[in-house]
């Protein structure tokens, strides 16, 4: 073995074993039990940032530890390869997606090596490739003949720059979360899946995933929004060209009903598109509108403006008429795209019935009889009806029940369920997507894709002019025919949630090329027993896999409810971000491998400046890394730097997995110093022979303590990894032996094989964690298996056993002495001993021992008066 700890060479060499071996790739055993772990996969923009290094190393860390204890660990390896990024890549570097997508592929793939990562390479899928789309077309086709899919023409949220649909999730301050270009409401047929369907049991089944964050399930379940309540009919008073006649609200507070003073409509609502025929004011409103915030966090914060439409409605238990306005708190895509106005009794109702100068009135007091002034604020609780006619007195529990029976008996209303979520628009209109399978024939009608026509290929050989989808502006491309009629192609391609939905399942047979899955593996390995990726994906991508998982599991494709049994969400990785104001007094962001700082004795920052020019720069604090702010770290640079293992040793050390790790180079520096320590004990004690058993019986006591540290430190960290999760803490552990070993002195044969021991432990326990270098130490040690098929080390109960006990005791709650006793001494003994302490008989002189308390392994407690 090397004496000095050479990282490239090592990890080289460990990483072409692992490759001439094939070591990771795994098939269907039943012999053994299974362990499915996975971590998101990457879209391939280019380069791996820290964010990926950190997620993958906790990935491939769980991995290893779970193949140590003898399971059959699949841990694949994918690409979420489609998106407009590529497509704005390629109009920059006047290319197309499809090269500039699988050069980037092919790099990042170099780099997971370079890390690693213990994948099963043969599992590799990518999603723009028509192996992987081809089923996902198949799959929408058969959600269509089961009445889970429709087209309809909806308002949907418009990116004029990306000339595509974003999700309301992806408007951020009413602008494009991708290019910040303000967003336009726009009205265009798009194809939907029936997400609804399942509402109810995707928020049931967040009871079975014990263990996901209850932050994720709070998210999901506020995202699905269940609420019962009342859907009512409204009956218009003054009728208008083109305009219904009645149009229905839904509310969860109908015991609010007889304080409605006006009634809100969306800006795209039939009345307010009838009555804005004549009303100029209205029009410009309605176009206005187009361009507001669309997301329920934003409205909540948005000025509350709006215009009468001139229309009244018919209240309808009290028969007044109440006006109509359209306002832009409400949404179309929201309930019934009107509400009934309260007020009294609701904030928003209030904020803007007080800038329009509309009625406040109070039909609800407080059921303590408290004082309420709603000229100053709406009372938003629930409490006693007042001012509400047959209903004064009724508690608004009693109220919801006798105003809905009232409103059904007339025909009125009905009590309904609603959601906030809405069916999932899956439709964009950019290119770099899978095609969606469907074809229109002459006169109209849709028809889908039979499977042997699939997959509908999308042309990769195309140039983008950064306005038009190729395949929208080639009518070439949108010929077809369908059994021998002339149809057209839809020219609509997939949001790319819809492949990132499934893909944890095609890694279960991803060579399979007559099924989307072959149900034998898939049930096999599914569900994933470890799934790690950001909480920003909480409500879109985690609520859409388990929404695909149930769509494949009632197809007959998967037998389990839910994806994924456990989640870990890591935290984001932070750096230190540094800048100068330039001539204009616009920030420059600097790179902070560019600026040298220094720190005072606390830790401080007291100074910062240009490595090259010693020029003074601003410290503004830490932030995740971002290309915007010039603080990312490139791991490649760290990985020539360092090597791999240090960068995962760090990783894994530096913060708990799912809170933010805050970057530091001197920490990193750490890391290394650790490994190299280790190296170099393990290469002493190699280099000084063959060891010989350890004879149990014939140990000293620091044999024994040193022998005692080893298996408490594997108690720790088999939690730690198994159970907790809490790398830093297992880490932290081993080097607390490592010091244990630096102590401890070697002079004969039995202390050789005791140090052979507490080596070889810790070896198997860094093997997830630093793998390269403990599989050359491991060979070194003499042992014919690769330590990545070794089993994790077991505690013996035999070395955790103490031969002597140190014991605290106090007189009347005050420490007055220590006492080292045999381990297993009696109480009667103990008792006996402590008495007997000469300083405790100080205290004691004089007394009378009342009481003596043994908390065995802890404390004596004398109590004395």
């Amino acid at each position: 073995m090397e004496e000095h700890y050479q990282p490239h060479q090592i990890e080289s060499e460990a990483q072409k074993f692992w490759e001439d071996n094939d070591s990771f790739a795994v098939t269907e055993d039943n012999s053994k039990e299974k362990y499915y772990c996975l971590s998101m996969f990457p879209y391939p923009s280019g380069r791996l940032h820290m964010g990926h290094v950190r997620n993958y190393t906790i990935g491939d860390v769980i991995s290893r530890y779970q193949r140590m204890q003898g399971k059959n660990v699949l841990q694949p390896m994918g690409w979420d390869a489609f998106g407009l990024p590529a497509e704005n890549a390629a109009i920059k570097n006047k290319t197309a997606p499809a090269p500039w997508t699988y050069e980037n592929i092919d790099y990042m793939k170099g780099q997971l090596k370079r890390l690693g990562f213990g994948y099963d390479w043969n599992r590799e899928l990518a999603t723009c490739k028509p192996d992987y789309y081809k089923w996902e077309q198949w799959f929408f086709t058969q959600l269509y003949e089961k009445g889970l899919v429709y087209k309809k023409m909806a308002t949907v949220n418009w990116c004029p720059n990306d000339a595509t649909v974003l999700a309301n999730e992806q408007v951020e301050d009413g602008r494009c979360w991708r290019c910040d270009t303000v967003v336009e409401r726009k009205e265009l047929p798009q194809w939907f899946v029936k997400i609804t369907a399942y509402a109810d049991e995707l928020l049931a089944d967040l009871d079975k995933l014990e263990h996901w964050p209850d932050q994720v399930k709070a998210m999901q379940r506020n995202w699905i929004g269940r609420s019962e309540g009342i859907q009512m009919t409204f009956k218009v008073a003054n009728t208008i060209d083109g305009a219904p006649e009645e149009f229905k609200v839904y509310t969860t507070r109908p015991d609010t009903l007889m304080g409605v003073t006006y009634v809100g409509i969306a800006s795209e609502h039939p009345l307010a598109k009838a009555a804005a025929a004549n009303n100029p004011a209205l029009a410009t409103f309605i176009q206005d509108c187009k361009s507001n915030a669309v997301t329920e966090a934003e409205m909540a914060t948005m000025e509350k403006v709006g215009v009468d439409t001139g229309i009244r409605a018919i209240h309808p238990i009290t028969g007044r008429e109440v006006p109509v306005w359209a306002a832009n708190f409400v949404l179309m895509d929201y309930g019934t795209g009107a509400v009934m106005a309260v007020p009294g009794h609701d904030q928003r109702d209030y904020e803007f019935a007080t800038r329009f100068g509309l009625p406040i009135e109070q039909v609800i007091e407080p059921a303590n009889g408290e004082s309420i002034d709603i000229n100053e604020a709406a009372f938003t609780e629930k409490g006693k009806l007042v001012n509400s006619g047959e209903f004064d007195g009724l508690t608004s529990e009693e109220a919801f029940n006798a105003i809905a029976d009232r409103l059904i008996s007339e025909g009125k209303g009905e009590r309904q369920v609603n959601y906030r979520l809405r069916d999932w628009g899956v439709s964009r209109q950019r290119y770099w997507g899978a095609p969606i399978p469907m074809r229109y024939l002459e006169d109209g009608t849709e028809v889908t894709v039979p499977l042997e026509d699939l997959p509908v290929l999308l042309p990769e050989d195309v140039e983008m002019d950064g306005v038009q989808s190729p395949i929208k502006a080639d009518p070439e491309w949108a010929k077809t025919t369908h059994n021998g009629q002339p149809a057209t192609r839809e020219t609509d391609t997939f949001d790319t949630f819809m492949e990132s939905s499934w893909y944890y399942a095609r890694y279960c047979s991803p060579k399979s090329d007559d099924q989307m899955l072959n149900p034998e593996q898939a049930n096999y390995w599914l569900p994933v027993d470890q799934y790690i990726g950001g909480i920003e994906h909480a409500v879109m991508h985690l609520l859409y896999s388990r929404f695909y998982h149930k769509l494949l599991r009632d197809a007959g494709l998967v037998e389990s409810d839910e994806p994924y049994k456990r989640l870990l969400c890591q935290g984001m990785v932070l750096a230190d971000t540094y800048f100068k104001l330039d001539e204009k007094g616009v920030k420059q962001w600097i790179a902070p491998t560019d600026v040298d700082s220094e720190f005072d004795d606390k830790g401080r920052m007291t100074k910062a400046t240009l490595k090259e020019t010693g020029e003074a720069v601003e410290h503004a604090g830490m932030s995740k890394m971002s290309k915007s702010k010039n603080n990312g770290i490139d791991p490649q640079d760290l990985i020539d730097q360092y090597g791999a293992d240090t960068i995962r040793l760090y990783t894994m050390f530096a913060a708990p997995p799912e809170q933010t790790l805050e970057w530091s180079e001197s920490a990193v520096e750490g890391a290394n110093r650790f490994l190299r320590r280790f190296w170099k004990q393990a290469a002493e004690h190699i280099a000084s022979g063959d060891v010989v058993a350890i004879d149990l019986n014939a140990l000293t006591k620091e044999q024994k303590d040193l022998r005692r540290k080893v298996h408490e430190t594997i108690n720790k960290v088999s939690d730690d990894c198994e159970r907790r999760l809490t790398f830093n803490t297992a880490i932290a552990a081993i080097m607390e032996l490592n010091n244990a070993i630096n102590k401890f002195s070697v002079n004969t044969d039995q202390d050789r094989a005791v140090m052979r021991e507490a080596i070889e432990a810790t070896t198997l326990m860094l093997a997830p964690i630093a793998p390269h270098a403990m599989h050359s130490i491991w060979q070194s040690l003499g042992h014919s298996e690769s330590v990545l098929d070794a089993s994790w080390p077991a505690a013996d109960e035999e070395a955790l056993k103490k031969d002597a006990i140190t014991l605290v005791v106090q007189v009347n709650g005050k420490v007055r002495a220590k006492l080292e006793v045999p381990a297993g001494l009696d109480k009667d003994a103990i008792e006996k001993l402590a008495l007997e302490h000469d300083n405790v008989t100080k205290f004691t002189d004089g007394l009378t021992v009342r009481k003596v308390i043994v908390i065995p392994g802890k404390l004596v407690n004398i109590v004395a008066n």
